[in-house]
């Protein structure tokens, strides 16, 4: 075998966007709702309009060999691009059909003149993962549409999603041992809706005019994990999450493997936002999403802060952490970050490797810190930075109002990488305690962009540096850059042993 297509169940509407096949074989397309533009507001009361997104599409499969793409699209174009570009696929254009070879599996996006309506190709390394529907503690979902509402897992349980199956479900667990969700199905969160709790009053209204966010309203996350251990998440896709899409809690033993996460265009609908977590190993996961897309945090400004002593154990570190293999596309926030919260003891032994960041909207690389911990024994790796010809600058949006103009002309360029240390009166939940950054190192990162993104490193006052923080190897368009100025890395007074080679 080179590859082979997964069923589509009935009752899924394909996408017309492309017709395409993997091999000869006829693909089924789905569709996933996106962010259109980089415009964004804190929760303002209610749901993000539907008139700031489109449709993406995306295909799920699985090879073993490379294996030949045939597209053909519903609407003219000009230029096709497809990313990642480490990746070298060069697409063949003749009578507007577009074909080209996928080397080996991973996540490909295919972009007609830019990143609209995009087509992403899920193509999963071949996998069996031996579980069935009358296994003992396996939750099993074949093919078809299953509109299940709250999944709760217990300890030693299995979540199953096999091909074909389009699951309509949050997932939770708390105190949970030995927990795996599988497959090659789709775990989709859009018939998960907030629950308005009270309109607005005087002080809600205070409070929105400060640019805080109005907690009028319950939301949930799409798959939330409470001081849980030894977990795995394999294989499946998550589309239309109404929240962050997985977030980890205080758990040990985290392995996400291969999950893709698309459709993300709701207000703080983040990626994988994991809090105090120790033994966490991400790998080849494709992540689009409207806000963060990774993110490394400590407790946040809602959680107690006595919450970190859970059953006699104390989850107040952040530690031994890989990401590695995945490709991020980020429609709003950063890409791969610390923080923003990041009440902690200490966040340390945390790597970012051979990752390929195909859109970015803000800092690509940031580690930020406006609480109290003690970051450090950080490594950004073997890094793949992709801008596009013009990007388009982020708007805060102040009232419903307020509309979205693309410029054709922006000079806006997102950040590369910053190192922070700041006070922020809505995350920040003690406003008297900071923290540090110290012992970051970005090494071997190669960046495609028409000029050199900027970059900052700023400490916060004399005892609260950001310190030992090391640039090696630095590229733009595979030239090696030399110093700090030529890289665009400008630093503050409390910025101590900023080292570049």
């Amino acid at each position: 075998m080179s590859s082979r297509v997964y069923p589509m169940s009935v009752g899924e509407p394909p996408s017309a966007a492309f017709t395409m096949t993997v091999d000869g074989a006829p693909t089924p397309l789905y569709s996933a709702r996106v962010s259109k533009h980089p415009i964004n507001r804190r929760w303002p009361g209610h749901q993000r309009p539907v008139e700031q997104t489109e449709l993406a599409s995306f295909a799920l499969f699985e090879m073993d060999a490379p294996a030949q793409i045939v597209l053909k699209p519903s609407r003219p174009f000009h230029s096709v691009t497809v990313r990642p570009l480490s990746r070298a696929v060069r697409p063949r254009v003749e009578a507007g059909v577009i074909s080209f070879t996928l080397p080996r599996a991973g996540a490909y996006t295919v972009e007609l003149d830019g990143p609209h309506c995009a087509l992403h190709l899920f193509a999963d390394p071949v996998k069996r993962y031996g579980a069935g529907p009358r296994d003992e503690n396996v939750l099993y979902y074949g093919k078809g549409i299953h509109d299940v509402g709250l999944i709760r897992l217990q300890s030693n349980q299995t979540l199953f999603l096999d091909e074909g199956a389009v699951v309509y479900a949050r997932v939770e667990a708390c105190d949970a041992h030995n927990i795996r969700i599988l497959g090659h199905g789709i775990l989709d969160g859009s018939r998960n809706h907030e629950k308005i709790l009270f309109e607005f009053g005087d002080r809600e209204i205070e409070q929105f005019n400060k640019g805080f966010a109005v907690e009028n309203a319950g939301r949930s996350h799409l798959v939330q994990l409470e001081y849980c251990d030894h977990v795995e998440i394999d294989g499946i896709t998550l589309r239309d999450s109404p929240l962050y899409t997985i977030r980890p809690i205080a758990c040990r033993d985290l392995r996400i493997e291969g999950v893709k996460i698309i459709g993300n265009w709701r207000y703080n609908s983040d990626g994988i936002d994991m809090h105090n977590c120790e033994r966490v190993h991400i790998k080849d996961c494709f992540v689009r999403t409207y806000d963060d897309s990774i993110c490394i945090k400590g407790f946040d400004y809602l959680q107690d802060e006595a919450d970190m002593l859970h059953n006699g154990i104390l989850h107040d570190t952040f530690r031994d952490v890989l990401v590695e293999g995945c490709v991020i596309w980020c429609d709003w926030g950063c890409s791969l970050e610390f923080g923003a919260e990041t009440r902690a003891r200490e966040i340390c032994g945390v790597t970012f490797r051979d990752c390929d960041l195909i859109h970015n909207a803000a800092v690509a690389l940031d580690v930020k810190n406006v609480d109290y911990a003690d970051i450090h024994d950080v490594l950004f790796e073997n890094i793949r930075v992709e801008y596009g010809a013009v990007s388009q600058r982020p708007m805060l949006q102040k009232s419903d109002l307020d509309v979205y103009a693309e410029d054709p002309d922006s000079d806006y360029m997102p950040g590369l990488f910053g190192a922070y240390i700041l006070y922020i009166p809505e995350y920040s939940k003690d406003g008297t305690r900071r923290g540090r950054i110290r012992d970051v190192a970005f090494r071997n990162v190669a960046v495609s962009a028409p000029r050199m993104p900027p970059s900052e490193i700023h400490g916060y006052d004399a005892q609260h540096l950001c310190s030992n923080i090391a640039f090696e190897n630095i590229r733009l368009n595979g030239r090696r850059l030399h110093d700090l100025a030529e890289a665009g890395i400008r630093q503050n007074a409390f910025a101590a042993g900023v080292h570049f080679s």
